[in-house]
């Protein structure tokens, strides 16, 4: 061992000198390579950063992998159940999604359904009772917009992530404060467009409430849905809103409960609302491995792509490598003269090639820092998912394997060539 580890040590201090002295050849050889490095750091960083992107919307609508979702039927007594069941728990939220019209008394909102404020859905211009009937809509369109108002027991980012539009852009829902009479709503995307292109007074009618609301915008955030949508704190809408009416069908309201996996809630609540002749159902994010497939051919493509790019890199410093042995043939042969091992002269030109093929890589990697740092700069207020983007650092781990198997790959050649170099050339010499 002690013998391996002194020719090794050997190799490389030759490695360096060979390289100190032939600056401009080492150059040479990290200019054909840099790019094929490059390549394969680029599509690892940018199959990286694909699949954050990707799961980070995924995982605003659905949840964090692993969250259990439990949808409940809209029926009488099962909003009471649920409450009752998940109220000051960390490991479960319950969501109730009603139709809420925040403007002017009276009057049709200008996006009936909640619909997107650049597209038209349309409108049946009809109200329907919970008797199933129906009957044309007497109110007139006017200043009024429409959202699906979400009702939340608890901090639900702990199950989707949803990211602040930009700090300037107010807060999240307070939950360890006492509740308001006046609802305090977060607004998504598409809400607050709404509600800048409209100057709309701060009423809000919830079919089933006692009385108008008079609510509050307190911030804006990212949650991945094209409809305009307000979060509120749940113990602040049953101030005006009977609990029994929440998920009655009359009022539309749609009933949710996210969970981490190993909670108990689950299995009590299943009970409760089975009791109540409820069926229930239960359904486990797992987004990453659904997404795997598709995105393990991209990068297979991708990578497949760079490495034709990187064996031009490599034949570039093979053709440099074969040139530097061919002028140092009577500094090889000297050397086995004295009695130099040829495991050591194959050692000497796979060590420069493999330190070229380090840094290479280390400046590829410099490069691509630099690169991600600039974009996340420039396109962070356009693309939130950007904003403190951190370096993907499996990516700089593949520039580095990609800088050693092109300087093996590239030296291999030359190395071979300088242990088959016979004393005899020295004589020649």
């Amino acid at each position: 061992m002690r013998r391996l580890s002194g020719r090794f040590r050997s190799a490389l201090v030759i490695g360096l000198q060979g390289i100190r002295a032939r600056k401009l050849r080492t150059l040479l050889s990290m200019v054909s390579l840099f790019l094929g490095v490059l390549a394969v750091v680029v599509v690892q960083a940018g199959a990286s950063i694909a699949e954050r992107a990707l799961l980070a919307n995924v995982e605003l609508t659905n949840g964090i992998d692993g969250t259990k979702n439990l949808y409940v039927p809209p029926e009488p007594g099962a909003a009471s159940a649920v409450l009752d069941t998940v109220e000051g728990r960390p490991d479960a939220t319950a969501m109730i999604v009603l139709p809420a019209i925040i403007g002017e008394p009276g009057v049709r909102p200008v996006n009936e359904g909640a619909a997107p404020f650049d597209e038209n859905w349309g409108s049946s211009g009809e109200i329907c009772f919970p008797d199933g009937t129906c009957q044309p809509n007497p109110e007139p369109t006017g200043q009024a917009v429409e959202v699906r108002l979400t009702a939340l027991t608890g901090d639900v980012r702990a199950f989707r992530p949803y990211r602040p539009y930009r700090p300037r852009h107010g807060q999240w829902l307070d939950f360890t404060t006492m509740p308001a009479m006046a609802p305090r709503l977060v607004l998504n995307l598409e809400a607050a467009k709404g509600f800048e292109r409209y100057r709309v007074p701060a009423e809000m009618r919830v079919r089933g409430a006692i009385a108008h609301i008079t609510p509050q915008f307190v911030g804006v955030i990212d949650d991945g849905d094209i409809q305009p949508r307000a979060y509120v704190r749940m113990d602040e809408l049953v101030t005006w809103l009977p609990v029994n009416t929440l998920t009655d069908p009359g009022t539309g309201g749609e009933l949710q409960v996210l969970m981490t996996g190993s909670t108990p809630v689950e299995q009590v609540l299943t009970s409760r609302l089975t009791g109540l002749g409820l069926q229930v159902g239960v359904q486990t994010v797992d987004s990453l491995e659904r997404q795997e497939d598709e995105l393990a051919l991209i990068r297979l493509v991708f990578l497949a792509m760079a490495g034709l790019v990187l064996l031009i890199g490599v034949a570039g410093i093979l053709n440099v490598g074969l040139a530097t042995v061919g002028e140092r043939i009577e500094e090889f042969a000297l050397r086995r003269a004295v009695g130099t091992p040829r495991s050591l002269l194959a050692g000497i030109v796979l060590a420069e090639t493999l330190l070229t093929g380090l840094l290479t890589a280390a400046a590829a990697i410099g490069v691509s820092v630099g690169g991600l740092k600039l974009v996340s700069m420039m396109l962070g207020d356009a693309e939130p998912f950007l904003q403190n983007m951190q370096y993907p650092w499996d990516a700089g781990l593949a520039g580095i394997v990609a800088g050693l198997i092109a300087g093996i790959l590239g030296g291999f050649v030359p190395a071979l060539r300088a242990a088959r170099i016979p004393i005899a050339s020295v004589m020649r010499a």
